[in-house]
């Protein structure tokens, strides 16, 4: 089990709902009832004070036996654009002119406590390749927790996030 500090900035859900048909199967290990309360529409907020960054996380997670289909938005404050899978650096430090989504690799959730991975992507002022796990609580409606984004020189960041069921 990762108990690694992760991710998640938030967009607006349209944005992500435009991007819907590029979501892909998320393995998802956990009881049926611990996965199913994971699934739904999320937004909310991630912070690091190490790194200095803040913004919006949007995600959506549907349920299909033991994989979901998740990708999440983030759109670091000041930006005004999503970040991009590190496969798909666009202009300027590796960022995009439309929203794109990451993709949500791994999850794992038993009794209440959810950790996962993104898949690589692009540092959104060096381009450099990130990689971030996170873990968190669900309490109900609410999940919260750490990420941990793993820099190209091996240094680490942390931060918090947070998201509300729609």
């Amino acid at each position: 089990m990762l108990r690694s500090r992760t991710f998640l900035t938030v967009l607006l859900l349209p944005a992500l709902a435009a991007c819907g048909a590029s979501r892909s199967a998320v393995p998802v290990v956990g009881a049926a009832t611990d996965v199913s309360s994971l699934t739904g529409e999320w937004a909310g907020e991630y912070s690091s004070v190490e790194s200095g960054r803040s913004g919006s996380i949007t995600f959506a997670l549907r349920s299909a036996g033991d994989t979901a289909f998740g990708d999440v938005v983030m759109v670091p404050k000041g930006f005004g654009r999503a970040l991009v899978p590190w496969n798909q650096p666009g202009p300027a430090g590796g960022m995009s002119q439309t929203p794109n989504v990451l993709t949500i690799r791994f999850v794992h959730v038993e009794a209440g406590h959810v950790s996962g991975t993104l898949d690589p992507y692009a540092d959104p002022q060096t381009g450099e390749r990130l990689l971030t796990t996170f873990n968190g609580e669900v309490k109900g409606n609410r999940i919260a927790g750490t990420y941990t984004t793993r820099l190209q020189s091996g240094l680490t960041q942390t931060g918090r996030w947070s998201v509300q069921r729609r």
